[in-house]
């Protein structure tokens, strides 16, 4: 048993000194949910500590543990999956000796997560490492990366959940348990006849945002529906309910009201509005795999679309779709002040949408008697209500 805490820093050092042994860039000890049918598949991975690009110490300890307890541990891979057991548990309850202390233990997360394993069933507790950024392996790895995204712990579009979809299973959900569907398929009559038939809320391969995260405190979501796990919400965001929707590996970057669509890999930054309906167009709905940005104190008007990147300052007015392709008409005088502003850009009276990606202090608009969309300096300023994101 290590004694100190000096101790403790000289074994962390031999652990990370031994051969095998690889710093991982992301590790955690996940509770799994298994497949009611079939238990060797792996619905769900829940993290109550999700340690990425940090706790170096700690996680030397769990591979040491893993080791003397008889895992294969095999640090060579972009990924470790290992089932703990009792031996795990006392040798890593060995080695925090220093840190049980309950006063203390509170402030080291990792040992906590230890002790609440001591002397219960850990059938379906595994050790989870992220050695590379690779394309994931494994359920368990998907969901550590999703934590560390809504975290905040990795930004968005970050890291590497390619594959994502055909790794996790499509389960329906009640409250925080995925069901598969094939036993709720074979136990339809026993379950409806005996009135156990559960409430099912949705079905998808991504649970909700809140059924993993705590939020901010002056964060609100008033639609748990909204917003899909590996999503982030950065403190001061709020989510009305309606035709508002933030999905996975997108988000925001400060206090944003959020009306709209925020589509995978789309960033939103402090200070904007997404309107009523409007939509931000993600990698997968059209804008040929290339992410968009939404720049700091930008409002998106109801029912609008953009599929260009946006500045700061920027303005789309209500009901008007922006593409890529888009004509826009921009006069002579609004061409000099944007280039003002916007150091090299190059415009013409005549050009498509997107020639102003990411440019800033751009204003939207539709001309009501030609038609045209046209684009000129924006003269309004963009603040949100200071009592609904403090």
């Amino acid at each position: 048993m290590i004694q100190n805490e000096k101790e403790f820093k000289q074994k962390v050092q031999e652990i990370q000194n031994q051969p095998w042994y690889k710093k991982p860039i992301g590790f955690g000890i996940a509770r799994v949910d298994r497949g009611q049918l079939d238990n060797s598949k792996i619905l769900q991975a829940t993290y109550p500590v999700v340690n990425w690009g940090e706790n170096d110490g700690s996680a030397a300890v769990f591979l040491h543990c893993l080791n003397k307890s008889g895992a294969a541990v095999d640090c060579t891979k972009s990924e470790l999956v290992c089932d703990t057991n009792e031996k795990f548990v006392s040798f890593a309850l060995d080695c925090f000796a220093p840190y049980l202390d309950e006063a203390v233990g509170l402030n080291h997360k990792n040992v906590q997560v230890v002790r609440e394993l001591e002397g219960k069933d850990i059938s379906n507790y595994k050790a989870v490492f992220v050695f590379e950024d690779a394309k994931p392996l494994t359920v368990e790895a998907v969901y550590l990366k999703l934590y560390a995204l809504s975290l905040g712990k990795a930004n968005i579009r970050s890291l590497n959940i390619d594959g994502a979809f055909g790794l996790l299973e499509n389960c329906a959900w009640s409250g925080t348990m995925p069901i598969e569907l094939d036993w709720l398929r074979a136990n339809e009559v026993s379950l409806k006849m005996t009135g156990q038939y559960p409430v099912l809320d949705m079905v998808d391969k991504f649970p909700r945002f809140l059924t993993h995260i705590i939020p901010a405190q002056n964060t609100r979501v008033l639609d748990t529906s909204k917003v899909r796990f590996g999503a982030r919400l950065a403190d001061g965001t709020t989510v009305m309910p309606g035709a508002s929707y933030i999905n996975f590996n997108a988000g925001t970057l400060g206090a944003v009201m959020v009306e709209g669509r925020i589509s995978s890999s789309a960033i939103v930054g402090a200070g904007s509005d997404i309107g009523g309906g409007a939509s931000i167009l993600g990698v997968l709905s059209g804008t040929d795999g290339n992410p968009i940005s939404i720049g700091e104190n930008t409002l998106l008007g109801a029912n609008s679309t953009t599929g260009i990147a946006l500045g700061d300052g920027c303005i789309v007015d209500g009901g008007l779709a922006i593409f890529e392709g888009t004509k826009i008409s921009i006069n002579d005088e609004n061409i000099k002040k944007l280039q003002q502003i916007n150091t090299g850009l190059k415009l013409s009276n005549i050009i498509k949408a997107k020639e102003l990606q990411g440019a800033c202090g751009v204003h939207f608009r539709q001309d009501s008697l030609s038609g045209k969309i046209i684009a000129k300096r924006s003269e309004r300023e963009i603040k949100l209500n200071k009592d609904l994101h403090d």
